[in-house]
């Protein structure tokens, strides 16, 4: 097996590429020019890193990148600074998913796995989530005036909606972790179907490390897989 993840030097991406480690699977990540890694990652003899800026790939570059990978991880965001939120790329999330499902090759000889990092912001309509009236108002504001979120949402969307019928190159995942925290140690987690309490009134929280867990538990796991292929799973620190 090898593993590609999007978003490596990410507080949630680097703990992805840490349970990689640690499993001694080999795993390529793409990094920009001045990200300086952590030595543990820059060392491991598992890790082979690139260095580029994703939104600048062209079609062969990303077919080259994309090459002999059987897993696909992406925990992209957006720097929660001005120029992050607001400046360009605006569908960094959406345009990448969108360009390594164009660009994957037809050749393997079996599926790949596609995992995305996405929030419980989202609401899958295709299980008949619902929101209520003051959710509803907050996520259209969120939506208004914060970039990211439009971007998060219409990554999560593509998904669900242009791949819900299988394709004959990729199985995929979406995994909506709650409020992100960051603590030192796993620790024991519930996963649901649909969000079992409000992402605004009442939220709750997912440690990066737990999420980083499940992910690569999803990849590694086959009969995990086939539970949660082709859906949104939440998932919430116990």
């Amino acid at each position: 097996m090898k593993v590609i993840v999007f978003g490596a030097s990410g507080a949630t991406g680097k703990q992805v590429v840490r349970q990689l480690m640690k499993r001694q699977i080999k795993t390529r990540i793409l990094i920009r020019k001045k990200v300086v890694l952590p030595n543990d990652i820059q060392e491991n003899p598992y890790i082979e890193v690139v260095k580029g800026n994703v939104s600048e790939l062209n079609d062969s570059e990303m077919k080259q990148l994309l090459y002999d990978c059987h897993t696909i991880i992406s925990c992209l965001g957006h720097n929660m600074t001005l120029k992050g939120m607001f400046g360009n790329p605006r569908y960094l999330v959406f345009d990448t998913l969108k360009k390594i499902t164009e660009n994957v090759g037809k050749e393997q000889d079996k599926k790949l796995k596609l995992v995305l990092m996405s929030t419980t912001a989202y609401t899958n309509d295709l299980v008949q989530e619902k929101n209520s009236v003051g959710e509803k108002l907050i996520f259209s504001l969120l939506s208004l005036i914060l970039p990211p979120h439009r971007d998060n949402i219409k990554a999560a969307n593509y998904l669900v909606t242009e791949m819900v019928e299988e394709d004959e190159r990729i199985e995929w995942t979406a995994v909506r972790p709650d409020t992100l925290v960051d603590i030192e140690q796993e620790s024991q987690y519930d996963v649901y179907e649909s969000p079992v309490r409000s992402p605004i009134f009442n939220a709750g929280k997912t440690s990066r490390i737990n999420v980083s867990h499940f992910i690569v538990e999803l990849i590694t796991d086959d009969a995990l897989w086939r539970e949660w292929k082709g859906k949104t799973p939440v998932i919430y620190n116990r």
